[in-house]
């Protein structure tokens, strides 16, 4: 059974799941206070000290040790991508998926912090990536949007919006896809606003609308498929071709007032509280204009 302490560990890079607020706390593993063998585990698997770890281990110290936040040498060495000492943790029976009290594990731990090389072994190990946080477990509450995200292939993907967007093949057709990154599986606000875009890209149908073709919800990472546009951004396109002759200035500014026109009012109808539902949306959306014969709005 694994051991709990009243102690926390405080150094190094926290739980990714953890509040802000509480994953700055100080304090002094120096102190007379801090005695326990298992929060000196933690300490040498954040140091990287292995013949400590090794000592500590051989005295009898649990390998499970969990800290007042639940937090074990595992979650430690996976935030400080010590791929050497996960190893050693797991050889010496460390259980690879342990939750600490905000529901992270190591393999959350390393995803969040970008440690490729622990990612890889926790994996080797057994460990079960972070669910998406919009995962259902009843397959008939899949959403209809849902997309196989086997079925996007990115081998000749190219940036389209400074990274946020990407293009890519799906069922045979050219899409664009919008990747969000790992820190939305720890951020409330940024999962909301996810579902609130979904709930208003399904319903924006419109010539001067960027087509939504679905998402990937439930597995990591989430994405969001769109209609491609071959002909690029209207700002590119500018560039290109220069100044543009007044009767095209005035068709593209024409399609551009046609979607802003269509999207408030798509607002309005499907917001519970309209005047709120539009100030979040200000606050959440940002615009850009895509080029395909005609100015498209694409919703981001």
């Amino acid at each position: 059974m694994d051991s709990k302490s009243q102690s926390r560990f405080p150094l190094g890079r926290q739980s990714s799941l953890a509040p802000r607020s509480e994953s700055s706390l100080d304090a002094d593993l120096d102190g007379p206070e801090v005695v326990d063998p298992g929060v000196r585990l933690m300490y040498s698997a954040n140091e990287g000290d292995l013949d400590a770890i090794r000592e500590l281990l051989d005295s009898g110290t649990n390998v499970n040790f969990r800290d007042i936040d639940g937090r074990t040498a595992l979650h430690i060495a996976a935030c400080q991508g010590r791929t050497d000492v996960v190893q050693l943790l797991i050889d010496r029976g460390a259980v690879v998926d342990p939750r600490d009290r905000w529901g992270s594990t190591p393999l959350a731990d390393a995803i969040y912090y970008k440690n490729q090389e622990v990612i890889k072994l926790l994996e080797k190990n057994g460990a079960h990536p972070p669910m998406a946080p919009m995962h259902v477990q009843n397959a008939r509450e899949v959403p209809e949007y849902e997309i196989n995200p086997s079925e996007l292939d990115f081998s000749d993907s190219v940036n389209i919006t400074k990274g946020t967007f990407r293009s890519a093949l799906w069922r045979g057709i050219q899409v664009a896809v919008k990747t969000l990154g790992e820190e939305v599986l720890t951020d409330e606000d940024k999962i909301k606003a996810f579902r609130d875009e979904l709930a208003l890209l399904q319903k924006l149908r419109h010539p001067n609308i960027v087509q939504f073709l679905g998402a990937v919800t439930q597995s990591s990472p989430m994405m969001i498929v769109t209609e491609y546009l071959p002909q690029g951004d209207l700002r590119a396109y500018l560039r290109r071709k220069g100044a543009l002759k007044p009767i095209i200035a005035v068709r593209f500014a024409l399609d551009i007032a046609r979607s802003v026109i269509f999207y408030v009012c798509m607002l309005n109808t499907i917001a519970s509280s309209p005047v709120g539902m539009y100030k979040r949306s200000c606050l959440q959306t940002t615009f850009s204009l895509e080029l395909d014969f005609c100015c498209n709005l694409v919703i981001l």
